[in-house]
């Protein structure tokens, strides 16, 4: 069979990640830096760099107003806007979230610190005096202080040697006090921050900032999720059990075929079935999706998709979503490998679906501790009967913690490349736990697979 470069693989208003749309988002996510530059530089930012004292209050400004326009840049990021999400992709959005938020954080650190000894230069007191009484004295600084402490605890959690330590629906929670931050720290500003209301300009310039991420969160979060989940009215069919501690949760609903859904996308998903309804969990569609069902897998890893086996007939469902890029609008060549790792194999069981391939062109290497653990089994063989897709199961535990391969396999490399020894002229798309991941995807390119073909997408909190 002749490899080729396919001509499209884009459809249903998906694409793979449009170079239009990311540099215009780039341009107006710069434009909105150089605009607060420009205020500061037009309120007396430069000329109040001539003595110390001055210059630490100028500098303190300008780190806030940066500081305070990161964190809007920020929410509106993840207020999960479709062009936004289309875009860049899930795993490109986190990384710019965390250093976005990260830059953010810092910068109303110095903020404080530099306003602070400002201050205490211009009425010549002691730091300590001067910290108490810009919070006590000053309008808005109490709410400010609120904000301050709710995003450093967001911030904390959020470190990787911490983060695990909770479970995810505590620090779901927890994560929401960004929003709490942003909208504690609007009194101070517009009270106290003369940058906000130096001139019309400046005033009309933050408004908007801050209308325009208000209104991304209730459109995109609130509104667009309420009207899609009474629209399409999702009920639970049935539950069944496809592996230990794994379930499918079959879903019925109307009009399915106008949910613009595709095979290897998820959604946020509440089951309004008791305790645990308000907090959404984001589950990858395991079958191709039809007019008038879904179907989702759950791997029970805490208390909220661990009472998804007990879920009911007739149980209502809210869903927000789709979201995700890892689906057939990325790919490039005729020919396609799934690597999966345990529950990753959810988008790629949907893929393997839906996407078009010839016979022979598709291969799958499915992993799992143990021949127990391989889920979708009976539907994998089917579907290889049907389709004439290569099939290679690999049970054991990880060789290593850089490894993706279980014990008794040989090295990675050799492996992946006698599984599939023409690696470099497929798609290779890869799920499962991060590191894992990293060391398929590492593989994959010491075997001459460009970066163009490997498609990936990172479910961690």
């Amino acid at each position: 069979m002749a490899d080729r470069p396919l001509a499209t693989g884009r459809g249903w208003g998906l694409s793979d990640r449009p170079q239009w749309s990311r540099r215009l988002l780039a341009i107006l996510g710069g434009a909105s830096l150089a605009v607060v530059l420009g205020l500061w530089a037009g309120n007396h930012g430069l000329t109040d760099l001539a003595s110390p004292g001055s210059a630490a209050t100028s500098l303190g400004r300008v780190t806030g107003l940066v500081a305070a326009d990161l964190l809007l840049i920020q929410v509106i990021l993840m207020a999960r806007v479709p062009l936004i999400e289309l875009s860049w992709g899930r795993d490109q959005l986190t990384r710019w979230h965390r250093l976005v938020g990260l830059t953010s954080f810092n910068l109303m650190l110095a903020h404080i610190l530099l306003i602070t000894v400002g201050y205490a230069s211009a009425a010549e007191a002691g730091l300590i005096a001067e910290a108490w009484d810009l919070v006590v004295n000053y309008p808005g600084m109490l709410l400010a202080t609120a904000a301050t402490v709710a995003l450093i605890g967001v911030v904390v959690t959020s470190f990787r040697a911490i983060r695990p330590k909770f479970r995810y629906e505590s620090w779901h929670l927890l994560h929401l006090y960004a929003y709490l931050g942003v909208g504690l720290a609007i009194p101070h500003e517009l009270w106290t921050g003369t940058d906000f209301v130096s001139s019309p300009a400046a005033t009309a310039y933050w408004w908007s900032v801050y209308a325009l991420a208000a209104g991304c969160i209730v459109v995109f979060r609130l509104g667009l999720p309420v009207y899609r989940s009474v629209r399409h009215r999702l009920r639970v069919r049935a539950v069944v059990r496809e592996a230990p501690g794994v379930y499918s949760v079959h879903l019925s609903g109307r009009r399915l075929d106008r949910l613009p859904v595709r095979s290897g996308q998820f959604c946020h998903w509440r089951f309004l079935s008791g305790p645990g309804w308000s907090r959404a969990h984001p589950y990858s569609l395991s079958a191709a999706p039809h007019p008038d069902r879904l179907r989702i897998t759950v791997k029970a890893l805490g208390d909220d998709s661990a009472l998804v086996r007990r879920l009911r007939p007739g149980t209502r469902v809210l869903f927000e979503g789709p979201y995700g890029t890892l689906t057939g609008a990325q790919r490039q060549r005729t020919r396609v490998t799934m690597i999966a790792s345990g529950i990753g194999i959810t988008p790629l069981r949907a893929l393997l679906e839906s996407l078009p391939y010839p016979p022979g062109a598709a291969t799958l290497v499915y992993r799992a501790r143990a021949d127990a653990d391989f889920a979708f089994r009976a539907e994998l063989d089917a579907l290889a009967a049907q389709r004439g897709i290569r099939l290679h199961y690999l049970a054991g535990r990880r060789a290593g913690p850089l490894r993706w391969a279980p014990h008794g396999h040989g090295s990675d490399v050799a492996l992946l490349r006698r599984l599939v020894p023409d690696l470099a002229r497929h798609d290779v798309y890869v799920c499962g736990p991060d590191t894992w991941m990293d060391a398929v995807l590492d593989t994959a390119r010491r075997l001459g697979v460009p970066e163009a073909q490997l498609h990936s997408e990172r479910f961690a909190w």
